[in-house]
């Protein structure tokens, strides 16, 4: 029954209802805000994703100016048709460019030099007739030329040699042969400096096997991707894995690495269909660090006994995510959490808001403590690791005090980007404090972030891994690179020392063994001087 009250002083009306009405109306009003919040999250959401597909990668609070251009505008970008032609200056024989330019040529480049001299029929003076000849010459103009990479055949003729004294008067004559080298792949046509190129175009220049074997093919060179897959599976296994563990060794031995983990797509694993994901974890060295370290492990899954596997007998500080596979490692290993990754998640809170909404929201005040810890951080990056330390627990600890105060109080709404960037800083912002025990442990995880998007590039390009040994043959030539290029080792100079000098040893030598690592090898192996 309903019964209805009217109040002649009032706009109000008063309706009785039953209980069953009331319940009725509770549940509908709540089953609304739940939509409204459905509604929110994926309007959030979109506004996200659209910032993600068509808005710019940085998370910098103000965009600034960036030589980071995309390869089809970059001509016409830095194009600038009124700056004159660079100069080159004579230095002692050798040619480089001005300093004041930015184009610069190293000094020890080869010369060629193009003479241009009258014909026969031209020598003869124009006034009497008589022949000229030549009082002089001069520079007229220098210019850089660029030969690409040709192929040689290498024949290895190797010669006998016997003794003429003892043919004449021995019955038994020595014959001597010439040492030949051992190949880089025995029974193979592969040289040291082919598979070098080949490792270095697809894990440093990000060049699938497919598109060397065209440009192959325009030049006349028949070589298969499958042959050029072979090579580097083989001398993978054979050289570059020994290296590899040693490097894994070395990693171990130290107090501070950098980890994080990325996608990898392996077609022909057992038990697994090929669009399933598989996984390339990243791990490297401090930046203090007297041997400079950085390696790839592949695996087939994301299971927390990939690390700890890989970290086993590690102690010290592992800088990581919030991936909780890292928190089953033994306590002997001190995780050190990522202020960026912190920063990230109001970064994205922000970009589902309007421009108006951006100045007062609580997303920027995240924003705004990360960025203040960024900026001190910045200040400190001359100081020593003592110093730097020092500075740390002065400023720094006061700042993530009142940060984590400020997460603490208040309680946005959990399906909310808010909600979950407030609820990812609770968790994370103990394990980002770590960070201030030791001057040599840094404020985000960035370090070895830089490793995966390099990996990500190179993925970009080949798509996939046939089968988990051609991974695994990736990841450790990947991580023999990178370390090399660490040490200020030019890829392909190191891999063809490698390769030439790892046959001809005995690999269980230590000694021997030993300069084959990226930080002895030979000083002809380093890049060019800057």
């Amino acid at each position: 029954m309903e019964n209805k009250a009217f109040n002649d002083t009032s706009n109000t009306e008063t309706i009785t209802i039953s209980r069953a009405e009331y319940d009725e109306l509770l549940a509908a009003k709540a089953q609304a805000s739940e939509l409204a919040q459905q509604n929110n999250w994926l309007m959030e959401r979109l506004k996200l994703n659209n910032k993600k597909l068509f808005g710019s990668s940085s998370e910098k609070t103000e965009q600034e100016d960036s030589d980071q251009l995309c390869l089809f505008n970059e001509a016409e970008a830095f194009a600038d048709e009124s700056a004159p032609e660079p100069e080159i200056s004579d230095v002692k024989a050798h040619h480089r460019k001005k300093s004041e330019s930015k184009d610069r040529l190293p000094e020890d480049l080869e010369i060629e030099i193009v003479e241009h001299k009258l014909s026969d029929d031209e020598l003869a003076c124009p006034q009497c007739g008589h022949e000229l000849h030549v009082m002089g010459k001069e520079v007229v103009s220098e210019q850089l030329k660029i030969i690409p990479a040709k192929a040689i055949l290498v024949q290895n003729v190797r010669y006998t040699y016997s003794c003429r004294n003892c043919e004449n008067n021995d019955t038994s004559v020595p014959v001597i042969k010439a040492p030949v080298p051992n190949a880089v792949i025995k029974g193979g046509f592969a040289t040291p400096e082919a598979v070098s190129y080949i490792m270095t175009q697809k894990y440093v220049l990000d060049v699938p096997l497919n598109r060397m074997e065209n440009d192959f093919k325009r030049r006349d060179i028949h070589l298969s991707r499958q042959t050029m897959c072979n090579w580097i599976m083989k001398c993978s296994e054979d050289w570059l894995e020994p290296i590899f563990e040693k490097l894994h060794d070395e990693l171990l031995h130290h107090d501070v690495v950098f980890a994080d983990e990325t996608t990898i797509q392996v077609l022909k694993e057992p038990e697994k269909k090929p669009q399933s994901k598989s996984y390339m974890w990243l791990y490297r060295t401090d930046k203090y660090a007297p041997h400079q370290v950085a390696l790839y492990d592949y695996t087939s899954s994301r299971s927390a006994k990939n690390a700890q596997h890989f970290l086993k007998g590690f102690s010290g500080y592992l800088h990581c995510d919030g991936y909780q596979a890292y928190k089953t490692l033994p306590n002997d290993i001190v995780l050190v959490g990522c202020l960026a990754h912190v920063r990230r998640k109001f970064d994205e809170a922000l970009n589902c808001l309007t421009d108006d909404q951006r100045k007062s929201s609580k997303a920027k005040v995240g924003m705004d403590y990360c960025n203040r810890i960024f900026e001190m951080e910045r200040s400190f990056e001359e100081l020593t690791p003592e110093g730097r330390l020092t500075k740390r627990q002065e400023l720094v600890n006061t700042v993530l005090d009142e940060f984590l105060s400020w997460l603490n109080s208040f309680n946005p709404a959990k399906q909310s980007h808010l909600g979950r960037a407030v609820e990812y800083a609770q968790r994370q912002l103990p394990y980002v404090s770590n960070y201030l025990r030791d001057g040599r442990l840094e404020a985000s995880n960035n370090r070895v972030e830089h490793l995966a998007k390099s990996f990500a590039v190179c993925r970009k390009n080949f798509l996939f891994s046939n089968t988990p040994r051609g991974a695994t043959a990736s990841a450790v030539t990947l991580s023999v690179i990178a370390t090399a290029m660490e040490n200020g080792r030019d890829p392909y100079k190191y891999l063809t020392y490698v390769f030439r000098e790892a046959p001809n040893i005995d690999l269980n030598n230590e000694e021997a063994f030993s300069r084959l690592l990226p930080w002895n090898a030979p000083d002809n192996t380093r890049f060019a001087a800057n």
